[in-house]
């Protein structure tokens, strides 16, 4: 990407008042880094009932209040959208339980967790966050969505091996890594039923089914006629703008009272693709009344007939084709985070594309060493005087003393540190003993203005979201209660401070 291409508007879709300020200002100050030169940002926040407005009705409300935005500023964004604007929202709400305690130590800014990767805000560098690494890498559909809205996930990024096919043959399209329709044996080899699922027909329409066996796949698809492909879903799709307002208009009474709860794949593709009873059959499995599934399928039934004699030409539901072999790194969990990160390291073809996205040109960019420091290492943005560091990722790292194997470090300083198969982050420690760590243990510190620093403790093999509730052993607080605590921390002051602190340990190692 070189700054050129991109998103006419970009609409990050945060989760409250804070993150829609720090995002405004932040992709504001990376234009051309994360979205393209003059994009118009339009950072907003979900102030939904308690349960969530879903990503379905999420993706409307976000609109509607980018749109309000836009017209602050002076921009009508539906004409806009309806004169050619590439649009893209990107999710990022959510308390980002299975990555914790990461989150927690970003002060509930999920999305600003950094990665692997350095960017310049003014004459600073600074860390890549995960919501600009989507960005960027989503950046390559714009030109090939023109009149649409296209809707990313703000925790995962994949590099298609189909390239980037345009949109356009229908209102809404849906992207997979379609191959082959699979025999039950290698529907079961793949673990398809645990994805959900993007079935394309001969005739070019496709359909969704969620996480089902390879029987009764074929049993609710039966009405579909014969399967071309069939491939496990991104989640993220495109909509034309004639749908995208249709489906303002249809769900207007429920974006105004923000109390209903619609996801996109359940209450929008399925009941506008599937049969009567192959949805029904669906819904029942996942424990909804039958007359409430029953009444939903007639409203979107009823809302297609209308929308397709209305807007005659493109089909209705398409998918974009990723590609089989597409690259697919998710950071939405410790684990995945841990892994997708530490690839850096490795010597494949994988590595060398995430290596290639990340722009390491040089696995020791920015860094003074004089450390041990073998070849698969990944050491960025650090001063690491003595020590040894073996196949481990090292950014924005400043110690004294570093002795680290199979470890990941983010943005940690100290005097000295001892750790193995370790992912340490966001850590000041001014102390001349320095830190040792057990193997496998996660430390991520907390800054909150006004308190002392907390410093959260986890292991490589914990799932946050299943103990997000628990205080584990050596933390004063569970994770549940770091998000409290973070309600409503001034993100951008919790950051000046811990680099105050930091360079404070810094100084005195010079």
């Amino acid at each position: 990407m070189d700054g050129t291409t991109g998103y006419d508007a970009v609409i990050v879709c945060t989760s409250n008042i804070g993150q829609e300020k720090y995002w405004q200002g932040r992709l504001e100050a990376t234009l051309g880094q994360a979205a393209k030169e003059g994009a118009l940002i339009l950072a907003v926040h979900e102030d939904w009932g308690k349960d969530g407005a879903g990503n379905g009705l999420g993706t409307l409300y976000a609109y509607t209040k980018a749109r309000a935005k836009a017209k602050e500023l002076g921009v009508d964004l539906d004409e806009k959208l309806q004169g050619g604007w590439a649009v893209a929202i990107f999710h990022t709400a959510g308390k980002g339980t299975r990555l914790a305690p990461l989150p927690g130590s970003e002060n509930n800014n999920k999305p600003g967790v950094k990665l692997v990767s350095t960017m310049t805000i003014g004459r600073e560098k600074t860390e890549l966050t995960i919501l600009e690494a989507v960005i960027r890498q989503t950046n390559s559909y714009a030109p090939y969505r023109k009149g649409r809205c296209s809707v990313f996930w703000g925790d995962q990024i994949f590099v298609p091996s189909a390239g980037t096919p345009s949109s356009g043959a229908h209102h809404a399209d849906i992207l997979a890594c379609l191959g082959e329709m699979p025999t039950a044996e290698q529907w079961a080899e793949r673990g398809l039923e645990k994805y959900g699922l993007i079935a394309v027909a001969e005739s070019g329409e496709a359909t969704q089914v969620e996480k089902v066996s390879h029987a009764t796949a074929m049993s609710l698809l039966s009405s579909f006629g014969p399967i071309k492909k069939v491939g496990p879903s991104l989640g993220s799709f495109s909509i034309s703008a004639a749908l995208l307002l249709a489906m303002l208009e249809e769900f207007a009474v429920e974006l105004e009272g923000k109390a209903a709860k619609l996801d996109s794949d359940p209450h929008f593709w399925m009941p506008l693709t599937l049969s009567a009873e192959s949805y029904g059959s669906i819904m029942t499995g996942k424990g909804v009344a039958e007359a409430d599934s029953t009444a939903h399928y007639a409203r979107m039934s009823a809302f297609k007939t209308k929308f397709l004699e209305a807007n005659p030409g493109p089909g209705l539901f398409g998918c974009i084709d990723a590609g089989s072999s597409s690259y697919w790194w998710d950071y939405g969990m410790l684990k995945l985070y841990r892994k997708n990160n530490m690839l850096v390291t490795q010597d494949s073809k994988e590595a060398a594309a995430l290596r290639t996205f990340l722009r390491i040109t040089d696995k020791k960019a920015g860094s003074t060493i004089a450390a041990d420091v073998d070849e698969e290492s990944v050491v960025l943005g650090s001063d690491v005087r003595k020590g040894t560091v073996r196949c481990s990722v090292c950014a924005s790292v400043i110690a004294g003393e570093l002795d680290v194997k199979d470890c990941l470090l983010v943005n940690v300083t100290a005097k000295k540190i001892k750790a193995q198969n370790c992912v340490l982050y966001n850590i000041t420690d001014d102390s001349d003993e320095g830190l040792e760590f057990p193997d496998g243990a996660v430390r991520a510190d907390v800054i909150v203005p006004g308190q002392d620093k907390l410093v959260v403790k986890s292991h490589i093999d914990t799932d946050g979201g299943k103990v997000w509730k628990q205080k584990l052993e050596g933390n004063a607080m569970s994770f549940e209660e770091v998000y409290f605590m973070n309600a409503d921390v001034d993100i951008s002051e919790a950051q000046r401070l811990a680099k105050q602190a930091a360079k404070g340990v810094s100084t005195q190692l010079r």
